[in-house]
């Protein structure tokens, strides 16, 4: 098995884990770090409070199981890295382009993203795939093992297996390339310190994905 510097657990579909996933792309082009790109599901995370919430919320979730059930069929053959380009992809299609309300009705593609990705196209049927839930409660439950529980995306642990857990950091942009770094070296400071927990507010502004 590869051993990575980070790993990313996402749901394609998160805005917040999108802007974050761009920062920690950024921070591993200029360290020549590796990611091993994972998976957590909103749908799973969010299954007790399904009777509660909109309905166009649910839509995004099940799209973003879809999403990662395609990944995760893909992801033994076809690596870590080819995942993260086809996160690349399908979060440029879902968050940086203007979309109306009915985005979310319907099942999104996957056979574009996955060209685009360099990936085999016959991943595409994996999307209805149910079967593939298993392996993506598996790893939800990973990341929630790593973290505690009643968190959400993303979830990044730093020198996995056994390096310090933490949900986020959660960022409503990504910062410039050249300022990626020392907030990176700002986060491992705080995550690996042995006795820190968290560091928390509760407003933010929107995401700024575009």
């Amino acid at each position: 098995m590869a051993d990575y510097n980070i790993e990313f657990f996402f749901d394609p579909v998160c805005p917040f884990a999108w802007i974050t996933s761009r920062w920690i792309v950024d921070v591993a082009e200029q360290k020549d770090f590796t990611i091993n790109w994972r998976f957590i599901s909103l749908k799973i995370l969010n299954a007790d409070r399904a009777s509660e919430t909109p309905e166009k919320y649910l839509n995004a979730q099940n799209r973003g199981m879809e999403l990662l059930r395609v990944a995760a069929a893909a992801k033994p053959k076809v690596g870590a890295e080819a995942i993260g380009r086809f996160y690349t992809e399908a979060g440029t299609l879902i968050h940086t382009i203007e979309h109306d309300d009915t985005f979310f009705d319907t099942p999104i593609n996957p056979i574009p993203l996955l060209k685009k990705a360099e990936i085999p196209l016959e991943y595409a049927e994996s999307a209805t795939d149910s079967t593939l839930d298993e392996k993506i409660v598996m790893e939800t439950q990973e990341a929630l093992q790593r973290t505690g529980e009643n968190l959400g995306t993303p979830i990044i642990t730093f020198h996995p297996p056994n390096g310090a857990s933490f949900f986020g950091p959660v960022i409503s942009k990504k910062p410039p390339y050249e300022h990626a770094v020392p907030l990176w070296d700002a986060v491992i400071t705080l995550a690996e310190w042995p006795s820190f927990a968290e560091l928390k507010r509760s407003i933010r502004e929107a995401p700024q994905t575009k």
